[in-house]
């Protein structure tokens, strides 16, 4: 392989498309935080941001290695081809990879740990431990079926209270409002995903909502997803905060349009698309959302 094949190689097991899930609690934070001080430490955010990206990519790598380790990815697998399945990666070099981002996490959460005290070292010990046993471990949590709720922990509640607590000293109603918002749609890609994958994650005895419950289950979940943040957005209105409500609803074009992709198409390969433009949804509807809280 030429380094260029390789260098894309390992752009492609990062999963670039679905990284903005763990940079719009950053996004969220900081402008919600900008509202309540003077000063935005900007060192915090820059460190929370790579941070966050880090234990993401660790995640996604430890997840390309152990889920062919395990013969979840195989030659009939639905979604993008993965790395280590084709043999473009080998197994030893992508869990080296997946460990050096984990320790690229530890790095940039030190002056969040300064900051913040040891209850920030427990926080970032638990995500990166998280990270890893989502695949990884005796009882990895992809396999068990509760790796949805980890995601609304970690990438709505987490990493938006953590973020606003360092940039402000607190945690408000409105931080855990936007967190749960943000987290319901960091969901969606993840449940999509699932989805479409089945057939295929049963025979491997992958144990996802979707493969417990039948796909008429996994497409409400989805719905439910998808929807409820949208809804959640009426309690800005308590605050006065009308915009906050209305911005986001600019998004929900894109996620109803997703939602009827899934109903009327079958699982197959096009739910990729669907996964990415969920991401989207979610980047967009975090954009809107923090756009808000700027405009008076």
């Amino acid at each position: 392989m030429t380094i260029l094949a390789i260098e894309k190689a390992w752009i492609l097991a990062a999963r670039p498309k679905t990284l903005p899930i763990s940079s719009v609690p950053i996004l969220i934070a900081t402008a919600l935080a900008a509202k309540q001080v003077d000063r935005v430490d900007w060192v915090i955010v820059f460190c929370a941001f790579f941070t966050s990206l880090a234990i993401q990519i660790g995640t996604n790598l430890v997840n390309d290695a152990l889920d062919f380790k395990k013969g979840a990815d195989g030659d009939d697998r639905l979604g993008p081809k993965r790395m280590t399945q084709q043999g473009l990666l080998s197994y030893k070099n992508v869990m080296t990879g997946g460990l050096v981002s984990f320790s690229l996490a530890v790095l940039f959460g030190i002056p969040l740990v300064l900051e913040g005290g040891w209850i920030l070292a427990i926080v970032l010990l638990l995500s990166i431990l998280c990270g890893y046993l989502y695949t990884g471990g005796p009882y990895p949590l992809a396999y068990l079926g509760i790796s949805d709720l980890f995601i609304l922990i970690f990438f709505g509640w987490v990493s938006t209270c953590t973020v606003f607590f360092l940039l402000t000293g607190g945690v408000t109603f409105q931080c855990f409002l936007a967190a749960t918002q943000i987290g319901l749609l960091a969901m969606v890609p993840h449940a999509i995903n699932n989805l479409r994958d089945c057939h295929t994650d049963a025979k491997v005895n992958k144990r996802t909502l979707a493969v417990r419950f039948g796909i008429s289950f996994a497409r409400w979940e989805i719905t439910f997803l998808s929807l409820l943040p949208f809804i959640l957005g009426l309690f800005w209105l308590s605050d006065r905060l009308f915009l906050s409500t209305i911005f986001p609803l600019f998004a929900l074009p894109q996620a109803i349009e997703t939602l009827h992709a899934i109903w009327r198409i079958s699982p197959s390969k096009r739910y990729n698309d669907f996964l990415a433009k969920s991401a989207l949804c979610q980047l967009l509807f975090g954009y809107l959302l923090a756009l808000s809280f700027f405009v008076k």
